[in-house]
Order: structure tokens, then C-alpha cells, then sequence
């Protein structure tokens, strides 16, 4: 699948978010073989149980069976780079090698990076 064809997909599952507080929507595709998991951000009135669109996609493909994510492509609706945070990076490190590839966009250029890029040194058991 195509990036252009995976951020369409993040831009729909984006428009699940659920950000009453922050007005912050962001959605996610994690693309594990030729399968797609869509996310979406979640926030709570009690920060801590909110969840990012990228570990909701994530999460979903490991629920589903997928333990290795190849690509994960992150929009947002200030239509500005929308880089993960670091837990999302951390949770990355987890289900992704370091070749895994992360795609961000803000509607007129496309960023791939190396997870090992935006998160080296990470914490791997």
C-alpha cells in the first residue's frame, strides 16, 4: 500500500478522534504486512487514561496477532508535522524493529524516518 493511499486512511480514522480538551484530532495507520490497523487519539478528563492515535493502532494490530509493525503513518488536524510522542516511541520500540518506518505529513510534504532515528538508545529487554 502506497503512503499516499495510508495517510487517507489516517486522515478517516482521524475523524474519530475524540479531543474535547485539546482540540488536538489525530489519527494513525500501522501497516503490519499488507494489513492496515487505524487509530485514533482518545482523551479522558483524567489525562492519564488517554490514549494517542498511534498505540490505539498499534494496539489494535496486537490485539489482532500482528507483534511486528512495518510502517506507521501519523496525521493531525493542524495539518502541521505530527511526530509521536514518547511513549508512542517507546511502545514503537517494542513492536517495531529499528527499520521500522514512521511517516508523518503536513499536507504538502511526506517524512519517513527510521524508528532507530527518532528513537535511538531506546529501552529494549
Amino acid at each position: 500500500m502506497s503512503n499516499d493511499e495510508l495517510i487517507s486512511k489516517a486522515y478517516e480514522a482521524m475523524k474519530n478522534s475524540y479531543a474535547p480538551y485539546s482540540k488536538f484530532n489525530v489519527g494513525a495507520v500501522a501497516l503490519c504486512g499488507e494489513k492496515i490497523y487505524i487509530g485514533c487519539n482518545i482523551e479522558n478528563a483524567s489525562f492519564g487514561a488517554t490514549i494517542c492515535a498511534e498505540r490505539c493502532a498499534i494496539f489494535k494490530a496486537v490485539s489482532d496477532g500482528c507483534t511486528k509493525i512495518d510502517k506507521i503513518v501519523i496525521v493531525c488536524s493542524t495539518h502541521d508535522f505530527a511526530y509521536p510522542c514518547g511513549i508512542c516511541r517507546q511502545v514503537m520500540t517494542e513492536f517495531m524493529d529499528e527499520n521500522g518506518i514512521i511517516v508523518v505529513t503536513n499536507d504538502k510534504e511526506i517524512r519517513e524516518y527510521k524508528l532507530s532515528d527518532l528513537m535511538p538508545e531506546s529501552f529494549r529487554m
